[in-house]
This record gives C-alpha cells, structure tokens and sequence, in this order.
C-alpha cells in the first residue's frame, strides 16, 4: 500500500501535459483531470478539487470482452517516464480483489445467502473491478459556498475499499433524510480500509443495506487515496434477492443489469469528452 501511494504521488506530480496525454478513454480508463468530475450538481458550484486516475481489470484490445462497455486495456504511463508504476498497480490489483471477495463472504452471510453467493462467475468471479487513484489539490473547501474536494455522493457498486494518507477529509452521513443533514468525520486508518457500501449492494437487499453518503471536505492540505469499487460482471442482473424480500416487504427496485447502471452512473457525473479540445487537451 506504502508503494502504491508513492507512485501514485510520481504520476500526479508529473506535467499537466503528460497527465493530459492518459485523458481517460470511453471506456473510462485513464486520467482524470481537476473539476472534471461533479457529484453533487445541485450543491456544487463547479467541480470536485480533485484529479484522478482509473484502472480497471487489463483485457486485451482484440478479445471479445473488449466490446463491452469498461472493458478494454488500461492507459499506462511509458515505462521510461515512471518505470515499476505499471506492475505495481496491477499487483494492488489483485490483491484489492482478494480482500474485496472476503468482504462480499461476510455479507453473504448478514444476509442469510450462501458464503460463496457472490463468488459466481456472473458476479465477482469476473468483476468490473476498478482502481482509482486520487489526488486532493490543497485547497479549503466551504460547503456554505458549495465548494468540496468531493461533492456528497454514495458510490455505484457492491462495496469500496477505502485506503486513505493521514490527511482527514472522509465526512460520511448516516442519514441521508435527516434535515439538516449531520457529516461527522472519519478517522484515517494507516495500513486499514474504510469500507463503502455502495448502490447496487442497497438494491440487491431490498435497503437492509444503505448505500454510504459520504464527501471530502478540505482543509488546505493535500491529500491521497487509493479507491478501489468493486461491482459484478457486464450481465449480471441486479434484482432483490429472496431472502430480502416478503409480502410486507416487497422489492423497491426494478432488475437492471450491472452494465446498464453503472453506464448511466458514469455519465451523469462526469464531463463530456469531448469538451477537451482534440480529446487530449
């Protein structure tokens, strides 16, 4: 973990030019620019102060899983530019994952499911896994004037490993309903994961589960984390599950599948594309 902040730092402290020339792709894999990102439109009057960097499971360019929708290659910086950077990434890959599907027993279990329900090839076994690097400009952020390093948001997925520098920043709302809305502060935990319960996990339990709001709140110091979000397979259909559902609780979402949801999720929360000039600028 210690290695992947370190590199993490390398690539963001390189020029903006080099950044610009891993512009995320349409398969959303790659860099993240300042204020691109915007998750909270109706509090926010620009973007997120922060820049961004995905990499989601490597998948050759010529397989057929490259036609779906985040699948594809990853955009990796020369190795003459940041040498080890590429191998480093992709081990924290696998190992992220590891941690993530011991994750997914646990909750298997709290819901009376088989240990191994998430485990099947239609959900974790293929994942559209992504890691996120993130770097937090230092800058102050003023909720009273709508500015954040993150806008409040819950993620898209299953669950979000979390790890996170000693800078705080993570404010999380246990209540979403709750007016006015209490944010209190999470502690960073070196060497430890802050788990986010995401989305798609509040569909599948019928909200036994509630997804995580949660933003980043600033004091003027940079900051990093490490953002893992693991979600299922492309065609895995996310629909109540039976043991979350009775006559007097009925499903409150409609099946969609994985691909579809996170399609729209993207979409609405990022800049369009095409709004950098030549699509790298």
């Amino acid at each position: 973990m210690d290695e992947v902040f370190a590199q993490s730092k390398k690539f963001f402290d390189l020029p903006h030019i080099e950044k610009m020339k891993l512009l995320r792709d349409k398969k959303n894999r790659g860099y993240t620019p300042m204020l691109d990102e915007i998750l909270d439109p109706e509090n926010q009057v620009n973007g997120d102060y922060k820049e961004g960097y995905y990499i989601g499971v490597e998948v050759p360019a010529d397989s057929p899983e490259a036609n779906k929708p985040f699948c594809g290659p990853n955009q990796w910086p020369a190795e003459e530019v940041l040498p080890k950077w590429r191998e480093v990434m992709e081990q924290y890959h696998r190992e992220a994952l590891r941690v993530a599907k011991s994750v997914a027993r646990i909750i298997a279990l709290a819901l009376d499911l088989d240990v191994d329900f998430f485990d099947r090839p239609e959900m974790l076994a293929k994942p559209i896994a992504t890691l996120r690097l993130l770097h937090y400009e230092g800058r102050v952020s003023n909720p009273a004037k709508g500015v954040y390093g993150a806008g409040a948001h819950s993620d898209y997925g299953l669950i979000t490993l979390l790890a996170t520098d000693d800078v705080v920043g993570l404010q999380i709302c246990k209540d979403r309903n709750a007016q006015p809305q209490v944010w209190e502060y999470v502690a960073p935990v070196k060497g430890g994961f802050i788990v986010n319960l995401g989305d798609m996990l509040e569909r599948w339990s019928n909200c036994i589960f509630r997804s995580t709001l949660h933003r980043v709140v600033l004091d003027g110091r940079e900051r990093y984390s490490i953002v893992y979000f693991v979600e299922p397979s492309h065609d895995c259909v996310v629909e109540c599950l039976p043991t979350c559902k009775s006559e007097t609780n009925p499903p409150k979402f409609p099946p969609i599948t994985c691909s579809a949801y996170l399609t729209q999720r993207y979409k609405d929360t990022h800049a369009d594309l095409s709004s950098y000039s030549d699509g790298k600028a």
